[in-house]
């Protein structure tokens, strides 16, 4: 007994002092949805590392040798009283441990991923991907996960699942205390053709789904020229293939003449920082605000940039980190009047764009407040294959501005409005989205 929690209080020096953090992954975390079929992970990327230096001090208030103690008395109570004994899982309770330590901190966004989990979060973000096809997003007060988006064609719109659907449970399971990446990973997605069952409160009901699991490539851009000249793209979230599909999107546009365009973030939940980086780079200039992009700041002051300079989108860090992605050829820019459709749903990189593009003067904002998550979360791996998400730092537009927990005003406020015979639809065609309709009024005073 004596040694096994000895055993298990290595988990103190481990995480507390230091001693099994061997790297700094480096995912920066900043998106708040994930997608059942399309996102592995709603991520910041950016490649760092750093060795663990000798034994900090642990927090203050902390006192390790009373907090052994206090779990070996709770391991003698379990040995001694608990009646389901064939149901103990010591690598289950060890994980508790340690997810608890952190929900101590009351941040939700930081949290502690078992090796299992952690493999599951960290799977390349490419597009395809075997699952049901809807972006699905949680409420981090509630727990609530909200469907966003069912994909056109996915498993999920052929099974009948809706836009705005919640997502109650998953296979009987209530799902609103799941962490909503593990949520995905383990109980959504699967092997090709097998079967999930979900349950879903439509309008005060409950919904069951029988959703067959399938192969599934999602297009994250897509585009088409509206009156006036006008392009139209609409990015549904940031992945490793959509920085290059936008840049082909706007080259598309320019060949049909655009002079003006609109570009929609509604309901964008957040990606990857290149994708976020690459396409505010092809479109802004380099010489206003030292030609930054998105900067952040720990809690030391310390942080990183990353700005274009000589044709280049550039990645700089006060803590002397480099980032091996960095310089790549950039040298474009568009100076066209632009809009961005924005609301209570676009988030993190999405905010990350249209903060950027606003800032440079490039771009006004359309629709309602965006949602207001400016924090970054990296990923710390630890030497066992277990890993734990922290809040690290705030990012802050090219202008300085902090947006967390407020959000982007719009420079023009419309709500928008469900035409009745539209109302349980799949989509709202441009033509009567009055969001879009404001966005043309807008570009054509411009």
């Amino acid at each position: 007994m004596e040694n096994e929690v000895k055993a298990k209080g290595k988990f103190w020096k481990g995480v507390l002092v230091g001693s099994l953090v061997t790297a700094f992954v480096g995912l920066m975390i900043v998106g708040v949805a994930t997608g059942i079929n399309l996102i592995g992970q709603t991520v910041m990327e950016n490649q760092v590392q750093i060795q663990a230096e000798g034994e900090a001090e642990p927090p203050e208030g902390l006192d390790l040798e009373t907090v052994n103690q206090k779990l070996e008395t709770l391991q003698q109570l379990v040995d001694r009283y608990f009646l389901f004994e064939e149901d103990v899982d010591p690598e289950q309770m060890e994980a508790g441990i340690y997810k608890g330590l952190l929900a101590g901190l009351s941040d939700p966004y930081t949290v502690y991923y078992t090796e299992e989990e952690y493999e599951a979060l960290t799977e390349e973000t490419e597009g395809v991907y075997c699952g049901i096809g809807v972006l699905v997003s949680q409420n981090i007060s509630s727990g609530l996960i909200t469907a966003l988006r069912v994909f056109q064609g996915s498993p999920a719109e052929e099974a009948g699942m809706k836009k705005g659907d919640i997502l109650y449970k998953v296979s009987g399971e209530e799902v609103s205390e799941y962490e909503l990446d593990v949520l995905v990973q383990q109980k959504i997605r699967g092997e090709e053709g097998t079967y999930v069952n979900l349950t879903v409160i439509r309008e005060g009901e409950e919904v069951d789904l029988h959703i067959e699991r399938r192969i599934v490539e999602v297009t994250t851009v897509e585009s088409r020229m509206l009156e006036n000249q006008t392009g139209y793209i609409q990015v549904t979230q940031f992945e490793l293939v959509t920085g290059d599909q936008f840049k082909e999107a706007v080259d598309s546009l320019n060949q049909q003449g655009m002079e003006r365009l609109i570009i929609d973030l509604r309901d964008n939940p957040g990606g990857i920082l290149d994708a976020v980086v690459e396409m505010a780079a092809y479109i802004l200039p380099e010489d206003q605000l030292e030609g930054t992009i998105v900067a952040t700041s720990d809690k030391n002051g310390k942080g990183d940039r990353y700005f274009s300079k000589g044709g280049e989108i550039r990645f700089e860090s006060d803590l002397g980190l480099p980032d091996p992605r960095y310089p790549k050829k950039d040298g474009h820019e568009l100076d066209i009047p632009i809009a961005v459709l924005i609301n209570g749903n676009s988030a993190s990189a999405s905010e990350v764009l249209a903060g950027a593009l606003r800032d440079y003067g490039r771009a006004k904002l359309v629709g309602t407040t965006s949602f207001g998550k400016g924090i970054v979360q990296s990923l710390v791996q630890l030497e066992d294959g277990s890993a734990v998400k922290m809040t690290v730092s705030h990012y802050y537009t090219p202008g300085g501005v902090d947006l967390h927990m407020k959000g982007l005003e719009p420079d023009v406020e419309v709500m928008l409005e469900v035409p009745e015979d539209l109302k349980g639809a799949f989509e709202i065609p441009l033509e009567r989205d009055n969001q879009v309709q404001k966005a043309l009024e807008v570009l054509k005073g411009e």
